[in-house]
């Protein structure tokens, strides 16, 4: 992970914002939205193109303070003929914090609902992909954090507009190179229009070798003009948005449920199965999971996966809470022992993440936190917290109930394909529901379904034990090293969690239980004084579902076409399922997704087929 270095927010002399990084201004010094509004806006003739459309993408370089963004969402609200979905993508390599975007948004009072709202949802600056929905979902703003070069090179969308509002390119000439015009190019859907202040020869040289012809228009206030520019390739679509939306999706845990609601949204039509008598009965029934990333020193895929399903997992929870219970207290990760604490806090060093995403605390500091004498240090998140996933599940399907049908205590035995839809049926081989796209969504019984049976998964025993609430001390955060231990949820203590591989039996075990007791006491040193290991403990089994590489398995199976799946979600089910649901739902929609290109990749079922003869491997 390459560390964010934050803007610094400096005002000139007449109020204009200043960067001394580029030793630039932000926008013009004679009224930021009226140059938004002229230049942006007006050179891609909006409103005017995305009126009575389905949909319509914006790309921009340079977030900046919002300014453009903040304009646009206005002019889209006020809009009566809008499109019905608006997508806002904008990198930035330096984004603000959110107390220097309220000074400077104070400047702008025709834009304070919404600069509000920005602000109150203004992601951690961690790398990566953020995507805020505003607007009842309909207008969603995908914010990526890095280096454009590079992010740009890992993105996976057609936009239909281009804001070039990046600095000048003698401070910044990175964004405006043949390359960085090359790949606006490959981001360029049919007809799609560019819009900047800058007219420099080589500029309009180099758009012009990617395929967009280009015109000079009057420029705003004092600059005399400016640049638009059409593409002029024939190239056809790439993301189809799609003839009908309806969809059959079996299994109502995290990964069938979140799906469900992310579809929903955007106006499909969902039927949803599940063998149980209500949602977030199986893997997903514990009393409480731990939402956390998982950091790495070499922020490899995991970790960079981890902290986007953890960030959008906590977003999509603010927005169904409070019938999602959940508790933003934080979670201590203490270190395994001496040297894996060093490894810790060189992470935290090398990484340099925000504090109010992740940071070391020694013994001391940490002992402090938690109110318990602790034998090690270790990471803090404290954006992280416990979640009752079975009550994440009930909300998730309970936001869209004229759109989702549930169909509970009904099991789908087999699945069927008649050359148009597929079909889910039940034991006696009847049809209990078809569409031209069905989601498998069923964990760790995902086996009996002969078309998913060369997916890589095994099913993974895991035994939680339950804690009456006065057998230990009150707790104010999770605690986790080699296992985990909540603080009181409705008078009991969760503490697990077991791990056995192929295992298949669902009875609790005493032996079990003392081994999350010994988890227990290598966390908290002195419970194993106040708690009978001999004693009758309540507990649940549950079963996990895992790949080989520990990543889900997402997205549409080969040679099956309409036919998806969501699994190997292991036990990061709570990590996983909002991203996870928000790519699907992005694959179906045509849409652009929320995490780059190789973590689509990544999670891709295509991973486990060998290409050169279409056997599933393990990769």
């Amino acid at each position: 992970m390459t560390s964010i270095q934050p803007a610094r927010l400096i005002l000139q002399a007449d109020g204009t914002p200043y960067s001394d990084t580029y030793d630039d201004v932000y926008h013009s010094a004679h009224g930021g939205p009226e140059q938004a509004r002229h230049v942006f806006l007006g050179g891609n003739n909006l409103p005017e193109r995305w009126q009575n459309r389905e949909r319509f993408v914006i790309f921009e370089t340079g977030f900046g303070l919002g300014l453009n963004f903040l304009a646009t969402w206005a002019a889209w609200q006020d809009n009566p003929a809008r499109c019905r979905r608006l997508h806002f993508l904008s990198v930035e390599k330096h984004p603000f914090q959110v107390a220097d975007l309220a000074r400077a948004h104070a400047a702008w009072p025709e834009f304070a609902g919404q600069a509000t709202e920005l602000r109150r949802l203004w992601p951690p600056l961690v790398p990566g992909m953020h995507r805020l929905e505003f607007g009842g979902g309909h207008c969603v703003l995908t914010l990526i954090f890095g280096d454009a070069t590079g992010k740009l090179r890992q993105l996976n969308a057609a936009a239909d507009a281009f804001y070039l509002d990046g600095f000048s390119p003698a401070r910044n000439p990175e964004l405006w190179s043949r390359e960085f015009c090359r790949t606006l190019a490959r981001l360029a859907a049919p007809g799609a229009t560019l819009a900047t202040w800058s007219v420099a020869g080589h500029l309009r040289q180099s758009l012009a070798d990617a395929e967009f012809d280009t015109e000079k228009r009057p420029g705003f206030a004092g600059k005399r003009q400016m640049l638009t520019g059409r593409y002029r390739s024939r190239r056809p679509a790439r993301f189809k948005i799609p003839d009908e939306r309806s969809a059959v999706i079996i299994g109502a845990g995290l990964a069938g449920s979140t799906i469900a609601e992310r579809l929903a949204a955007r106006g499909w039509q969902i039927t949803l199965f599940d063998h149980r008598p209500a949602p977030g009965q199986g893997a997903s029934g514990n009393l409480a999971g731990v939402l956390r990333p998982q950091p790495s020193i070499d922020d490899n895929r995991l970790a960079q996966l981890s902290r986007a399903g953890f960030l959008a997992t906590r977003a999509l929870l603010r927005r169904l809470s409070p019938a999602a219970r959940w508790q933003e207290c934080g979670v201590l990760q203490l270190a395994r022992d001496a040297a894996h604490a060093a490894v810790q806090q060189r992470t935290v060093k090398m990484l340099a993440p925000p504090a109010d995403y992740l940071d070391f605390l020694d013994r001391d500091q940490a002992s402090a936190r938690l109110g318990w004498s602790l034998t090690t240090g270790g990471w803090w998140f404290p954006g992280g917290g416990w979640v009752q996933p079975s009550t994440l599940c009930q909300a998730a399907l309970n936001t869209w109930p004229q759109r989702i049908t549930v169909r509970f205590a009904t099991r789908i035995a087999s699945l069927r394909h008649d050359g148009r839809v597929w079909q889910a049926c039940g034991p006696a081989g009847d049809v209990l529901a078809e569409a031209p796209r069905l989601i498998v969504a069923t964990g760790a019984e995902t086996g009996s379904f002969a078309e998913l049976a060369h997916l890589p998964l095994q099913a993974a025993r895991g035994q939680v034990t339950y804690l009456p609430a006065g057998r230990l001390p009150d707790l104010p955060l999770v605690v986790c090293r080699q296992g985990y231990v909540t603080p009181a949820i409705n008078g009991w203590h969760a503490c697990g969690a077991s791990f056995c591989n192929g295992d298949l039996d669902d009875a609790l075990r005493q032996d079990e239980h003392f081994e999350n007791l010994q988890r227990l006491e290598a966390m908290l040193p002195g419970t194993s004084r106040v708690i009978d290991p001999t004693s009758a403990f309540d507990g649940r089994v549950g079963f996990r579902s895992i790949s080989p590489d520990r990543l889900p398995i997402v997205g549409e199976l080969p040679v099956t076409p309409g036919l998806y799946c969501a699994l190997g979600y292991g036990a990061r089910g709570l990590v996983w399922s909002a991203l996870m649901a928000e790519l699907l739902a992005c694959q179906l929609e045509g849409e652009p997704p929320p995490c780059e290109r190789p973590l689509a990749d990544a999670v891709s079922p295509a991973r486990f087929i060998d290409p050169t003869s279409s056997r599933a491997v393990v990769r």
